[in-house]
Formats: structure tokens, sequence, C-alpha cells
């Protein structure tokens, strides 16, 4: 491939009509491979499909150099990717959502090689993907935000790393990456959660903008309910069977553990320790199961597994009066963030706490530790003279003078 071209990609070709006004060929997907273009057969609204016949394309007309210790300006960064891809992408916990990346990353990066990864070509990749937009859920598109280009990039230097010590390459590059974003602090008050469950669980099906009889947020007001009492994520809980299975995470109902990770399955950073339930949460769980609402998994909906409750949750936000646009934003994964706050409201063990969370302690006290009511307690009480053994004596005595 030339180093200026622009390698196979997408483009979506118009509908077409005949001369007398009927459509001769609905709008489609066809990859542009220089003046080669390839039929993907897949219409506008299934750009995920197209993506993966783009990617299928790509792996069956490149064959990746393995060559050893070549100089960075010799490897493509197109097959640093794809060695990444083939080799790591399948045993992520999420491979649909690696492969994804990968092909935005290669996108850009494609006409380029290793030498030319520096900071200011990261810095241009970023503002590349600022300037384009994604779809969103009832609202439209919106910009790519630069925490989105900051993870396609650590993907970028995962791939560059592991192609390294595969002993391909043999120089150091190293990617630049934009500012880490500020922690979100945003959680929900039990009011605002309670708001929150009661829009899910009221929530009725829109047919033709009349409101029907048909309960469609049941299955979310339980996803709320199973968050808030574990401070589990949300793909945890959405893959939780109620038995042990191959590659999901399962709840002991006799023994009132949950189970977050598959049993076998790699270890990552987001570590998914077993959590102990509530007796509150163990009575609604075996309740679900009695009743045939839960049969096999944790979270269902007519009977079968929810993979993702975004949609949903979204709507019952809204319908509770929450945010779903800007910084605070009220999104699954803030039930965790109101899970760890509340249990350090409530005075919980700083240990227990983390392990139920699947973090340090480090990091709880960091994030969470100044909710707690004994935050900071005796260091006040000592610089105001009531500490252990200190009299009022010791302690500096404040006069305030009223006035009428």
């Amino acid at each position: 491939m030339s180093r200026h071209s622009k390698g196979p990609r997408l483009r979506l070709e118009p509908t077409t009509y005949t001369p007398d006004g009927k459509i001769r060929r609905h709008a489609n997907w066809v990859i542009r491979d220089g003046t080669r273009f390839v039929r993907t057969g897949c219409a506008r609204g299934d750009r995920a499909d197209a993506e993966r016949r783009l990617a299928e394309y790509i792996a069956s007309k490149y064959q990746v150099s393995r060559d050893r210790s070549r100089h960075p300006s010799e490897i493509l960064v197109l097959d640093v990717l794809n060695i990444y891809l083939a080799d790591k992408g399948a045993k992520h916990t999420r491979p649909e959502e690696t492969k994804q990346r990968i092909l935005t990353l290669a996108d850009f990066w494609q006409p380029r090689t290793l030498a030319d990864v520096n900071g200011q070509t990261c810095r241009k990749y970023v503002e590349w993907r600022r300037k384009q937009t994604i779809k969103c859920f009832k609202r439209g598109k919106r910009r790519v935000t630069e925490a989105t280009a900051r993870r396609e990039l650590e993907d970028l230097r995962a791939a560059i790393n592991y192609h390294r010590r595969e002993g391909l390459c043999s120089e150091i590059v190293a990617v630049a990456l934009p500012e880490k974003s500020a922690g979100r602090e945003t959680w929900l008050t039990r009011s605002q959660a309670a708001g929150l469950l009661w829009a899910a669980w009221r929530a009725k099906q829109i047919m033709r903008d009349e409101v029907t009889e048909r309960e469609v947020g049941r299955h979310i007001a339980r996803f709320i309910l199973v968050a808030l009492y574990t401070g589990t994520r949300h793909a945890a809980i959405c893959g939780a069977a109620l038995r042990p299975a191959v590659g999901r995470g399962h709840v002991d109902l006799d023994r009132g553990v949950f189970h977050r990770g598959a049993k076998g399955a790699r270890k990552t950073k987001k570590r998914q320790p077993p959590v102990r339930l509530s007796d509150r949460l163990l009575a609604h769980l075996r309740r679900w199961e009695q009743l045939g609402i839960a049969t096999h998994a944790v979270i269902e909906w007519n009977g079968k597994p929810v993979r993702s409750v975004r949609k949903g949750f979204a709507a019952a936000a809204r319908a509770a009066g929450l945010p779903t646009t800007g910084p605070d934003k009220i999104t699954p994964h803030v039930l965790r963030h109101t899970a760890a706050t509340w249990a350090m409201q409530n005075g919980a063990d700083l240990w227990q706490t983390a392990g139920m969370l699947g973090m340090t302690v480090e990091m709880l006290q960091e994030r969470y530790g100044h909710h707690h009511p004994d935050f900071q307690l005796d260091a006040a009480n000592r610089l105001a003279g009531r500490g252990r053994g200190l009299g009022d004596q010791d302690g500096i005595r404040l006069t305030v003078n009223k006035t009428r």
C-alpha cells in the first residue's frame, strides 16, 4: 500500500432511481479501495455490519509482516493494529468494542508508519475525532469527546507496546495522550434514587404517541435495585446468571453471594470480586425467581437476558426529572458512585466497602472518604483542643463580641 494511499474505507452510496422515479437501489455501504468498489450488502442503518465487512476485507487483503527488529519507518501503524486485534482483541472483555475502536484508529493512521507517531500527530488525531459525531439515543448526534479519543489512543499505545514486546520493532515508540478528565462526583440522594426507581417501575410503552398499558420498565427497576445494593458495574449485572454458567458471573441464591466475575475469566484492572448480598436484596432475587421474572439471568426482558439497559435507564432518568446530558448526566455507572457514597455516609468499614466495590482502600478514601462521618474528625477535634487527653484549656478559646 502506498504511503499516501487512504486505503480501504467505507462509503455510503445514495439511493438511485429509475427515469420514472422508482427506486432502483436503496442507499447502501460499499468499501472503496482506490479505484475499486466492493459492495457490503449492508443498508444505511447497518453501519456496524458494514464495519465488520470492512475489517474482514482488510484482513483478507493484507498479509501483515511479522519480520523482527524493523525500524519504525518500515512499519505501518495499520499492521501494528491488525496484529494486536488478531492476537489480543478476541481475549478482551468486550471484543466488539475493541474492534470498533481499532477500526476508528485505522481510518486515521493507516497512511502512516510508526515513525509518524509523535505528540503532534496524536494531537491531530484528537482534533480529527472531536470534529466527528456519534449517534445518541433520542438526542440525535453529538460531538466525540476528548475522553473518547483518549480511550482510542490508549488502544494504539497497547498495540504498539505489544508489537515491541514481540520483538517486531527495533525502537520504543511513545503515544502522547491528552490529559485525563477528572473523575465524576455525581451521585443520587435517596429521594432521587426513589424517584428514578418509581419512574422505571411505572414506565409504559408508547405506540403512535399514545401510552399503552404494557409495562416496559420493570427490568430497569430491578437493575437499579441490584446496582444500588451491590455497587456492581452495568455490564456485570446484565451478564449475571442465576446459576453457574460458562463465561458469565452468577448469583448464589443459597449462600447470598454475587460472583461477579466469570469463572476462569482473564483478570483485568476492573476487579470483580464476589460481593455479599444484603438480606433485602437477596429476598428480592429469590422472589423474582419464584415468580418467573428471572429464570436464567438476573435481569431479563420477555424471558431473555438483557445485554444493556442504557436506553431504558435514560428514559427512566428523564421521566424522573434527572439530567441526561451535560457533565452531571445520570448514567447506570452513577449508581456505583451512589452505592459507595451511601456506604461511606452510613459509616461503613473502609476495608469491607473497598472489597465490595473491587477497589483499594486508598482509592476508596481518595474518592469517597470525605462522605464518611468520621472523616478527619480526630484531627479536627485535636486542632480545636478536644482530642483525647486534651482539655479545653489547651485549645484556643474564641470569644465573639455580640453587638446590638
